[in-house]
């Protein structure tokens, strides 16, 4: 038995009264095929491209190692050059992923490829994120703390995505004080016997393919698995929903906050307090 996962729905363009009448509005998710053929990115933006272009910088690496009450908020598990971790991709398959890298403050060039796209949505022009990955690298499924909306090109390879709305948030196994869920759940082939709860879950699927954009609306949970080498950068609009800002706000100034100091005062035990509460919250 698999995930209950609809097909995100896909065009080729789109006008910004159209996006905002069928998708923000309603808040549902978007691939869009060629909205960004007219770029530079476009026909430029591969990994040899970048390499040559910012391979001289280090760059923060993540992999998918359980959480530990020692990490801090988004702390790199590695650093490389990222002419070294290309070269990495492309030699054999890594966990290692790039997450979060504004490229553009170290590489301004590349401010020239691409233009902001008008949606009708405000995109913030400070905050253009790029991610990278390998064969099989995978982020936890997680859902981002400033509750934006989020539009994601893809460049290179293949991406798997899933995608969940908050209302699928108690049956995913959230970890309570957390944007995250079980870190040892697989939502590309997850055990349904173990994990039961997930066969009530209604989410969406998608595969990413160069120069496509994922619009994700507010708040959903999103799981990103790379199929091949490849990478993306992210947009974002902030929320204008009030409920939403209410919740961006608390994860900021009390979350994540509370959560700080319960790893320091109780270290690993918070972690495991935590893991097993998600399976009782979710049951």
């Amino acid at each position: 038995m698999k995930l209950n996962l609809e097909h995100i729905p896909r065009v080729k363009t789109i006008t910004k009264e159209d996006f905002i009448k069928n998708y923000y509005k309603p808040q549902k998710p978007l691939v869009m095929e060629r909205f960004i053929t007219d770029w530079p990115a476009y026909k430029k933006w591969n990994l040899d491209y970048i390499k040559d272009i910012a391979g001289d910088k280090e760059v923060p690496l993540y992999d998918d190692r359980p959480v530990n009450y020692k990490d801090g908020f988004n702390e790199p598990h590695a650093k490389m050059k990222l002419s070294e971790y290309i070269d990495l991709l492309k030699r054999k398959p890594t966990k290692y992923r790039i997450f979060l890298w504004n490229i553009f403050r170290e590489v301004p060039a590349l401010q020239n490829d691409y233009a902001l796209p008008n949606f009708g949505l405000k995109l913030l022009k400070t905050m253009p994120m790029l991610f990278f990955g390998g064969t099989n690298s995978h982020t936890f499924m997680h859902y981002d703390i400033d509750f934006s909306n989020i539009f994601h090109f893809h460049f290179e390879g293949k991406k798997q995505c899933i995608l969940f709305d908050q209302k699928q948030s108690k049956f995913l196994y959230k970890i309570p004080h957390s944007l995250i869920v079980r870190e040892d759940i697989d939502f590309s082939n997850p055990d349904l016997k173990k994990w039961p709860a997930l066969k009530k879950a209604k989410g969406w699927e998608c595969e990413l393919n160069h120069g496509e954009i994922l619009y994700m609306p507010e708040g959903y949970w999103h799981y990103m698995r790379y199929i091949t080498p490849g990478f993306s950068m992210s947009l974002r609009s902030i929320t204008k929903n009030p409920i939403n800002v209410v919740k961006a706000l608390n994860n900021f100034i009390i979350m994540r906050q509370y959560d700080n100091l319960m790893r320091k005062l109780k270290g690993q035990k918070w972690i495991d307090w935590k893991n097993t509460q998600a399976i009782k919250n979710t049951k």
